[in-house]
Parts: C-alpha cells; sequence; structure tokens
C-alpha cells in the first residue's frame, strides 16, 4: 500500500499557496498559475515551507484520493517552478514539423499535411537541422494538458516496429521486428 499520502510538499521559495474556502488550492509561482480542485473530505494545510495533505478516515476511498491529491498538488508545484518540458522525434524520410505560433504543422507521410492548434498554456519550439531529425518541444506548467497533447501528437503516426518510422519521444526505445525472410 502507497504513503505517498503522507508525505508532505516542499514549497520552493517564490511559490505562493492558497487554500480556498472550497477546497480549491491555488499556486503562483515564477512560470505562471494553476489550480488544483480538492474533494471536499480531503484537508490540505500550509506551514510553514511545507504542504500537508490529510484524509478524515482510513476507508479504502479516502486513502485512494488522498494520494492522488498530494500527487496533483506537487505536480503543480513542480510546474508553476520548474515547467515541464516533452520532446518528440519524427523519424521517417521528409518528415518536417514547423512551429507558428500556437500553430503545428507537420508533414508525416499523408497526402495532407496536419495542422494542430494547441492550447495557450503550451509554448511549442521545432528545431531542424541537417542528418538529423526533426525534434518538436513543448513546454507548460501544467503536467497533465502537455502529457495529453504530446500523445494525441504521437498518435498520429505512432512508430511501426519494422522500420522505427513515426513519432516518438525522444529516448524512447522501439522495440524492433525482424522483417520476412526469403526461403532458400
Amino acid at each position: 500500500m502507497s504513503r505517498i499520502g503522507n508525505l508532505p510538499v516542499s514549497i520552493p521559495s517564490g511559490v505562493t499557496i492558497n487554500v480556498a474556502d472550497d477546497n480549491t488550492v491555488n499556486l503562483k509561482g515564477p512560470l505562471g498559475e494553476l489550480s488544483v480542485n480538492v474533494d471536499k473530505d480531503i484537508m490540505v494545510e500550509v506551514e510553514g515551507n511545507e504542504l500537508n495533505v490529510k484524509r478524515p478516515s482510513e476507508s479504502r476511498k479516502h486513502k485512494s484520493l488522498h494520494g492522488l491529491y498530494r500527487a496533483l498538488i506537487n505536480n503543480a508545484v513542480v510546474g508553476v517552478s520548474e515547467g515541464y518540458r516533452k520532446e518528440l522525434e519524427l523519424v521517417g524520410v521528409g518528415y518536417r514539423a514547423e512551429a507558428d505560433g500556437q500553430k503545428l504543422l507537420l508533414s508525416i507521410g499523408l497526402s495532407h499535411d496536419v495542422i494542430i492548434k494547441l492550447p495557450g498554456e503550451i509554448k511549442v519550439e521545432t528545431k531542424t537541422e541537417r542528418r538529423s531529425n526533426p525534434i518538436i518541444t513543448l513546454t507548460s506548467v501544467d503536467k497533465q494538458l502537455i502529457g495529453n497533447v504530446a500523445a494525441k501528437i504521437r498518435s498520429l503516426r505512432p512508430p511501426e516496429p519494422y522500420k522505427g518510422k513515426g513519432i516518438k519521444f525522444v529516448g524512447e526505445h522501439i522495440r524492433r521486428k525482424a522483417g520476412k525472410s526469403a526461403s532458400v
């Protein structure tokens, strides 16, 4: 059984936390603002440079919510202080990516270019160098949002197991398969 909920969340300098009456935790840091809506049964207390999440009973529901909200608040603290970053790599001949404000233009071997409109909370950069695969870099303060957007981009052309072509996360290992072998 996890004891994640019992760990205190350390608050770095520059981050302010305000717990509202409706059990909403508002966080403000150097990179932005986030808010986490916490279940009414779970209590959130700020004491100095630490935030503690407490549960009213030892029931299964309260234990699971305890760890969940502690993890969500910790992710928000890390997001407003350091931020999150995801990098995707386009592997394939002729695959290209271009960033234009909040739009991402992808040429990934389809009959048409794919245009993705990104939420305002996400910043996108593309890097294309000769003799290397194009890299898409997403940065945001919201871990859940950046993960969903990165997964959506990857789902447009997931890497295939024979040649490894497609969109993959930087550092992701693709399990490769052997192709057809000619009979003798």
